[in-house]
């Protein structure tokens, strides 16, 4: 556990100490589009931020292949050279599209090569665990099509929540978080080798998202782009082939009592993240809508609007903040019951936790006005928008020493403001007179 803690600390080190160079590389590049009318933000923002997560995506797997437990990772499965290979092409078809745009055919394209890459260096589904009949092989064009197709929903489903300021590093780093639960325990808590690469890829996810959202939070200074929404998705989908595909039912025997008994135990997470519906739940829904609602308008799949999830959200009166606070909220709840009940299946308990903060969600989405204040005590440690406001008394009217008479303050000067632009109010009231 300290090795990965260890591996998360340098790749979020080294990804926050990149974003500030890499954000003025952006601007002297011109990585800075306008104004869309689908966006939320109003001001410029300059995008590239993947490449700081590139780079730390590089550094994590370079500690991790120097140290003492992880390096075996690297002299017994090829997966790690896949991820970085697959990572790359990924990542430079996403520096050209945030610099110069490209079509979203194009971009379709150079996925599916990115995860045939992968493909070829060994990472692929090899079988698909069914309840009841168990482990089914693949042939390798079976494998081949199945591996293709997930890396490129994750993909795209990632980069179309990719909406408001620190949405999809926090959902994506929330959904690590649970994934990298799970893969410990089947590799620690079970023994099962396979499952090394999957933990050791949950780990270097969590710190790519972790050392990139203090610049990304609202409001954000930089956006990861297609360079970054992309290759989190492609790092995401590496660790779901990996564990569901490559992870043995028949070395599940020694915990299971026998192969069915095995695969039935496991189907809460094995089928979930063959689609994959925890880690990244929300962003699938959102993607499947988007693709529903623009089909149904007759526009293409791909043509933006101001239908997502976060966007409705807005409409319904939620601040920023609170609109990407909820979207977590879900994320977590989904990825983390999910890992809760594969655990224990038959705890009644963790089910009705999951319909009590189910509960607690739909309160918060019917609640868009109300905003928590903390208590005096704790008034230092939050943001300004939770502290108890200060009433200022209101000055309605002050005195201009211009001819000796009282004259009202323009409206929007009133108080402190009022008292420090009264010489300025007489000026302009001077040079208004002589003309």
């Amino acid at each position: 556990m300290r090795e990965y803690l260890l591996t998360l600390c340098v790749t979020a080190a080294v990804t926050y100490l990149l974003t500030g160079p890499v954000r003025k590389f952006a601007i002297v590049a011109g990585a800075m589009p306008e104004i869309r009318a689908r966006d939320v933000h109003r001001e410029p923002t300059p995008r590239l931020g993947g490449i700081a997560m590139f780079g730390g995506l590089c550094a994590g797997l370079l500690m991790a292949a120097h140290l003492s437990n992880l390096k075996s990772v690297f002299e017994l499965s090829n997966e790690p050279r896949a991820l970085l290979s697959g990572a790359g092409l990924i990542w430079i078809l996403g520096v050209l599209d945030d610099k110069w745009g490209v079509d979203a055919l194009v971009k379709l394209g150079g996925q599916m090569i990115a995860a045939g890459v992968m493909v070829l260096q060994g990472l692929t589904i090899l079988w698909i665990p069914v309840p009841g009949v168990g482990s089914v092989s693949l042939t390798p064009m079976q494998g081949t099509l199945l591996t293709v197709a997930l890396v490129v929903i994750t993909i795209n489903a990632v980069n179309f929540v990719d909406g408001l300021d620190g949405l999809a590093s926090g959902m994506v780093c929330i959904a690590a978080a649970a994934f990298f639960m799970y893969a410990y325990r089947l590799w620690f808590g079970h023994g099962l080798e396979a499952a090394a690469p999957a933990t050791l890829f949950a780990a270097v996810l969590m710190g790519m998202c972790l050392g990139f959202l203090p610049h990304n939070m609202h409001p954000a200074r930089i956006f990861m782009g297609d360079s970054g929404s992309m290759l989190i998705g492609l790092v995401m989908a590496a660790g779901a082939i990996s564990i569901t595909g490559q992870v043995d039912p028949d070395a599940l025997k020694l915990w299971a009592g026998s192969e069915r008994a095995a695969i039935q135990a496991m189907v809460p997470v094995y089928i979930p993240l063959l689609l994959p519906l925890t880690v990244i739940a929300v962003p699938v829904a959102d993607l499947l809508l988007a693709i529903v609602r623009r089909t149904w308008k007759g526009q293409s799949p791909f043509a933006a609007d101001r239908g997502h999830l976060h966007h409705r959200l807005l409409e319904l009166g939620h601040s920023h903040s609170r609109a990407v606070f909820i979207m977590y909220f879900w994320s977590a709840l989904i990825a983390f019951g999910t890992v809760a009940y594969s655990v224990n299946s038959a705890s009644v308990w963790v089910l009705l936790l999951i319909v009590a903060l189910s509960a607690m969600g739909l309160v918060l989405l019917l609640m868009p006005r109300f905003t928590p204040r903390a208590p005096r005590w704790a008034e230092r440690f939050v943001p300004p928008r939770y502290r108890r406001r200060k009433t200022v008394a209101a000055v309605p009217v002050a005195t201009v020493e211009d001819r000796g008479e009282e004259e009202p303050v323009p409206a929007g000067l009133h108080g402190a403001t009022a008292i420090g632009d009264r010489s300025r109010f007489a000026h302009a009231r001077k040079i208004g007179s002589n003309h």
